[in-house]
């Protein structure tokens, strides 16, 4: 059957939507500054639509808010728009970034474009998980999302707006909002933004101020060069406690101890002091000055990289140091500070864990521990993952014993097997320092592939080790401190050691001819 359908002669409407793209991650405010963005436009008369695709986790599933709006046609009072569900890349006209990198996700996704899209975003970072899981210093480079942004964008507008919410109490979404306004790129007054604040009856003072001051920032921000430079604060030269007594005789002991080392390691050694002694206790302390002492004094920078990575594999993560960690009560204030929680509020925290068979039996002694992890049928029991509400009663009184565990660490499964592995470590730099103290000072450095707690441990040693047998290979060479640095950088960056073992393959090749 032939169906033939006459041509519409309805004309379309030549007049362009007002269209916004708003991306943020959760807990940000996304939805509450989209719903302003719709109550304002409809508060002036204005037809006004929200979309939205939620993601499925954080910074890769972010979500996208999406609003078009247009005034209506005085001359056809009853024709109604169809406005669109989604960003068009390309046909932007507002992007809105409620962190920085959600501000680069915009320009990556094409939806800031020069000749049309203002871009507004907030410099603050909110670390990804893949920035955090990094074994080095993941984090991304700011200063590349500033560059883009002036080139990609018609006009950037850019300052630390997670800042100003702290100050005034609020959230970014308000700062945003505000932004919005001094942007002056919607038809509307200042006094509709607010009204439409006031009408919302949350928050509401909090918000006006936050509101205030991103208008009032914005508008600066416009006067000044349109070319937005990374507005973060510079770096400070890292700062490091003072290695002075604190009233407590065992640790001045050790602090009058460390101070006899060269004054420029007294800084570090103090952190590493801190460090060591808060995850056991004072003859902890002790030990780690004994292993510190025993490097030859001659390289500065070899002593100091030394005392810094000692540290850390000295107060290595195991279940006794997680637990301790999650139930101390400066982390239940931190939290509480971090969702804003009310003094009248109720706050609960659940934890996910999921702890292998080998973080269970590394509790144990090491012979008992060794014939636990072996057994197949307790690691199937182990290996299912856990909730538990450390705000509640029971739960938080089960880590807290788990974490008065911490007395008896040095008979556990897991400390032998650290100790050993660090001692194993200390050799080698003390044997390489004699002849190359290049060499000592990348193995040492090296030491930043181990940290993390389960699998993420488990693979960070595995690659460490890898590396240190081929730094046991090409001791004498020349260029044996380049290669095991370059072993390193590759392996921070190698998630499944592929890459690694490429490169390992390499150095084998330079001994084929030998």
């Amino acid at each position: 059957m032939n169906v033939s359908v006459a041509p519409s002669s309805v004309g379309l409407s030549q007049a362009r939507p007002i269209s916004v793209a708003v991306l943020a991650m959760g807990g940000q405010g996304g939805g509450v500054l989209v719903d302003w963005i719709v109550a304002l436009a409809e508060r002036r008369g204005w037809f006004a639509q929200s979309t939205s695709v939620p993601g499925v986790a954080q910074r890769t599933g972010a979500t996208i808010y999406y609003i078009e709006m247009i005034a209506p046609d005085a001359s056809k009072p009853d024709r109604h728009p169809v406005l669109s569900l989604m960003p068009v890349p390309g046909k932007v006209d507002i992007v809105i970034g409620a962190e920085l990198m959600e501000a680069g996700r915009a320009i990556v996704r094409g939806l800031v474009s020069p000749d049309r899209t203002l871009l507004i975003g907030s410099s603050h970072r909110s670390l990804a998980v893949i920035e955090k899981t990094a074994p080095a210093d993941g984090t991304a480079d700011a200063a590349q999302v500033f560059d883009a942004a002036n080139v990609a964008a018609n006009r950037f507008i850019a300052f630390d707006m997670a800042e100003i919410a702290d100050a005034t109490g609020s959230v970014v979404s308000a700062v945003l909002f505000g932004a919005l306004a001094g942007s002056a790129a919607l038809p509307f007054a200042t006094e509709d933004f607010e009204a439409t604040i006031r009408a919302a009856g949350v928050g509401v003072d909090a918000s006006l101020r936050a509101f205030a001051a991103g208008r009032e920032r914005a508008i600066a921000e416009i006067k000044q060069d349109p070319k937005v430079n990374p507005a973060a604060k510079p770096l400070l030269a890292k700062r490091f406690p003072r290695l002075e007594p604190i009233g407590h005789a065992g640790y001045d002991a050790l602090v009058a101890r460390a101070q006899r080392l060269p004054e420029e390691l007294h800084g570090i050694v103090a952190a590493g002091l801190q460090r060591v002694v808060d995850f056991q206790d004072v003859a902890y302390g002790s030990e780690y000055l004994d292993r510190l002492e025993a490097m030859p004094r001659e390289a500065i920078g070899l002593l100091h990289s030394f005392a810094k990575y000692l540290a850390i594999a000295m107060a290595y993560d195991d279940v006794i140091r997680v637990a301790d960690i999650k139930t101390r009560a400066g982390r239940f204030d931190r939290v509480r500070r971090e969702v804003r929680a009310g003094d009248d509020q109720v706050l609960a925290i659940t934890e996910f864990f999921h702890p292998r068979i080998e973080e269970m039996a590394g509790l144990l002694p090491p012979r008992l521990g060794e014939k636990v992890e072996r057994s197949e049928r307790l690691a199937r029991l182990v290996d299912r993952g856990r909730k538990v509400r450390t705000t509640a009663p029971s739960s938080f009184l089960l880590l807290y014993c788990v974490a008065g565990l911490r007395r008896f660490r040095r008979g556990t499964l897991r400390h032998v097997r650290e100790m050993r592995h660090l001692d194993e470590w200390a050799q080698r730099i003390k044997k390489f320092a004699a002849k190359d103290p290049a060499l000592a000072t990348a193995v040492c450095d090296a030491r930043r592939l181990v940290g993390g707690y389960s699998d993420t441990h488990s693979r960070g040693e595995s690659k460490f080790d890898k590396v240190m047998r081929a730094s046991d290979r090409l001791a004498g060479r020349s260029d044996a401190a380049e290669w095991v640095q370059r072993l390193t950088k590759v392996a921070l960056k190698d998630a499944d050691g592929a890459e690694l073992d490429g490169a390992l393959r390499t150095v084998e090749t330079l001994f084929e001819d030998a």
